[in-house]
């Protein structure tokens, strides 16, 4: 049987919303052996005030990744 965990990540580029997705895996396979999914739980984004562009990406996400089993 196996069992998955979940951990929950926000990434963030000044490119996009899938570059701020990337971001947040490419930084969790650091440390985290076996990523197979995310699931994207929320994009948001950070405004110039002055010109109302958006200057920054960010997207929320969950990250599967499988349970190692000790022997």
């Amino acid at each position: 049987m196996s069992v998955a965990k979940i951990v929950e990540l926000v990434g963030s580029s000044n490119v996009g919303w899938q570059d701020a997705a990337q971001n947040a895996v490419t930084e969790a396979m650091k440390t985290i052996r076996g990523i197979h999914g995310i699931e994207i739980k929320d994009m948001t984004a950070k405004i110039d005030q002055t010109t109302g562009k958006i200057v920054e990406y960010h997207a929320a996400v969950k990250l599967s990744f499988g349970v190692e089993h000790s022997k």
